[in-house]
């Protein structure tokens, strides 16, 4: 039961386990268990529903391979578009969200679509300007080195990899915007 708060039925009975396993059932009693509270279902929720409406599906929605339908409400503020649009449908067409390739390809199409983003900016008046926009400036200015190796800072693990991930997006967009000018000059 999905969505819900039913639970599904047990393949066996509890006399059936705690007959098979031994020490299953140890938390069986209620008045052991902690978390009681929060399993009564005679408590009175506030919510006028068991199960919130479904909220029409106007546009195709990526869904989990483990859920036959979508969650009762989901969000539609960013609907997927471009390659990194057709990554995430892939990933969750085709693996489920145990396996990591689904997570992997997420997290390609999170690269991907940083890549279209500012592709996207070069072609507006205002576009992506990674030198002031990344704090770079700020770096001898505002005394950025020295704030990075003194003090007991918790990412400084990471800072290595920091210019690589800022400036990597910039890079390929420009190297895809060179190869796609020579392609354009090559059929001139």
């Amino acid at each position: 039961m999905p969505y819900t708060a039913d639970k599904p039925p047990l393949p066996e009975t509890p006399e059936q386990l705690a007959a098979r396993i031994p020490g299953w059932g140890a938390d069986k009693d209620p008045a052991d268990r902690p978390s009681v509270p929060r399993e009564r279902r005679d408590l009175e929720t506030g919510a006028h529903w068991t199960e919130p409406e479904q909220q029409p599906e106007l546009t195709p929605r990526e869904r989990s391979v483990e859920h036959p339908r979508l969650t009762p409400v989901f969000g539609t503020a960013q609907p997927l578009h471009g390659l990194s649009g057709v990554i995430r449908r892939h990933a969750y067409a085709a693996y489920s969200e145990g396996r990591a390739a689904h997570w992997l390809l997420l997290v390609a199409a999170d690269r991907v679509d940083a890549v279209e983003q500012h592709l996207a900016s070069l072609a507006t008046l205002r576009p992506d300007n990674p030198l002031t926009e990344t704090g770079v400036l700020a770096e001898g200015r505002r005394h950025g080195l020295r704030s990075r190796t003194e003090g007991h800072r918790v990412d400084t693990h990471h800072q290595g990899i920091d210019p690589l991930l800022v400036a990597g997006p910039f890079v390929l967009a420009a190297a895809g915007a060179v190869v796609a000018v020579r392609a354009l000059r090559r059929r001139v």
